[in-house]
């Protein structure tokens, strides 16, 4: 296991996998951040350091800089490894009140299977 900043997300899940497969192409430096299925062995064992709370959280984790994220506040942090011109919405996505990024995050995750079908396997980007 390397110390590369790693973004954990649910490998049965199409919103997900269209996510890593849109934002791989898109990154800054190809090889600053790694797309793990949180239910994979290395996906596990990451999460198995986090705090209780964080453990049962099922959600989006993003670990950078040695620090773990979850929920919203992960999903607005991976711009920070895009391009420029993405990246650049990071401060104005950051001022919405947590709270609300939360309620319309867990929204979107509520109805996520409904919307994206489950992939055959995980296909998330080496």
């Amino acid at each position: 296991m390397t110390s590369k900043d790693a973004i954990l997300m649910d490998g049965d899940c199409g919103l997900c996998t269209h996510l890593a497969v849109i934002l791989s192409p898109r990154l800054k430096q190809k090889k600053s951040v790694r797309f793990l299925a949180i239910e994979s062995e290395e996906g596990q064992v990451l999460v198995s350091t986090f705090s209780e709370k964080l453990q049962r959280a099922d959600t989006v984790y993003l670990i950078r800089d040695g620090k773990s994220y979850m929920r919203s506040g992960a999903a607005i942090r991976c711009l920070l490894y895009l391009k420029w011109y993405y990246s650049m919405w990071f401060p104005f996505l950051w001022l919405i009140p947590l709270p609300l990024r939360d309620l319309v995050y867990r929204f979107v995750a509520r109805y996520r299977h409904r919307v994206f079908k489950r992939p055959a396997t995980c296909v998330f980007p080496a």
